[in-house]
């Protein structure tokens, strides 16, 4: 997948700005420092069809019915700080969703290993009959 331009993904989506859950504080019922990034993915322009599916699958937990991704930041006391914050989850999730998984290239089991793993069965079933045995001879 080649690289996409978070900058044009940022522009397309929306900023709602709301009060912060927590403690009180002085500042607590007039500053909206809660950042809320609204992305849609259907509707995106700069987002190819093929691109777009693979948002959609990779990130269906995190999108809803309409093709929306919401991402929120409460962190920091600042708007400007929650923003910045938002920006970097949205650009992480984004680019890990996007990154291409290498393709996984089957190996054969070594020789030792096989010969290690029937070795401790063997030792494990010898232990088993000795248990066995000693329960027969007191009886």
């Amino acid at each position: 997948m080649k690289d996409i331009d978070i900058t044009k993904l940022l522009k397309e989506s929306k900023f709602n700005f709301s009060r912060s859950s927590g403690k009180g504080g002085q500042k607590v019922n007039k500053v909206e420092t809660k950042a809320e990034l609204v992305f849609n993915v259907v509707d995106s322009y700069s987002l190819s069809g093929e691109t777009k599916m693979l948002l959609l699958k990779k990130l269906k937990n995190k999108i809803d019915n309409k093709g929306t991704f919401r991402t929120y930041s409460q962190t920091e006391r600042t708007q400007l700080g929650n923003r910045k914050k938002v920006i970097e989850k949205f650009t992480k999730t984004v680019t890990t969703a996007l990154k291409r998984e290498p393709v996984r290239i089957k190996t054969k089991e070594p020789a030792s290993s096989k010969i290690e793993r029937l070795d401790l069965k063997r030792k494990h079933s010898i232990k088993k009959k000795m248990r066995r045995e000693k329960v027969y001879d007191e009886d």
